[in-house]
């Protein structure tokens, strides 16, 4: 990914956050000499600095990943800057957004076990806390019929590419304009964006 030396993210933590909060990411890889990808949600194991997933058994993206380097990429919110927001008119549009980019090796998991504990954290992350939805108390034949249908995944992160584009390469006072317009706005990618200007001023 092109990152100019402003629009470059280094802190590991911020990064982490970002892949946590937007964790509907798109998994690319070569599938018969051709590049393929899937869509779908990902756990970020800190720890093992590692992803977990799991495909569709009827996909065959899987069936050509196996101890291969494959990219995710996680996309955040993003949004059209005009230039009309500004104090000048020596200005052209551009496009405010934030973008992971995660290399690593695929590896196709086998142990039930671990099968298991990374559907459940998937589905501890999503429902809400007063959820009745428990993984752990479903009907363990209808766990293992269901398993069936899916291939389990992790990816071991060997390599981090991370881009906020915020308008830091314009002066304060116009980045601040920018936010004041994004927040008068109802749409939710402006107001997130607009957060994350706000949040990238303070740092």
């Amino acid at each position: 990914m092109f990152i100019p030396k402003h629009f470059e993210i280094k802190n590991k933590d911020i990064i982490y956050d970002f892949i946590e909060r937007f964790s509907f990411a798109t998994v690319f890889s070569q599938n018969k000499g051709e590049p393929y990808a899937t869509h779908l949600p990902l756990i970020l194991n800190k720890d093992e600095n590692s992803l977990y997933g799991h495909f569709a058994r009827a996909n065959g993206q899987w069936k050509d990943v196996e101890d291969k380097q494959v990219l995710v990429v996680f996309q955040g919110p993003h949004c059209y800057i005009s230039p009309s927001w500004y104090e000048t008119t020596k200005a052209v549009p551009t496009w405010n957004y934030v973008a992971i980019h995660l290399y690593g090796m695929m590896e196709i998991l086998e142990d039930d076990k671990v099968i298991f504990d990374s559907l459940n954290n998937l589905v501890n992350k999503y429902e809400s806390p007063d959820s009745p939805y428990n993984l752990g108390t479903v009907e363990p034949s209808f766990i293992e019929g269901m398993s069936k249908g899916i291939v389990a995944f992790k990816i071991k992160i060997t390599k981090i590419e991370a881009k906020a584009k915020l308008s830091q390469n314009h002066p304060v006072e116009r980045q601040k304009l920018i936010i004041e317009q994004l927040e008068k706005t109802s749409n939710q990618e402006n107001i997130q964006v607009a957060s994350l200007m706000r949040e990238n001023l303070k740092n």
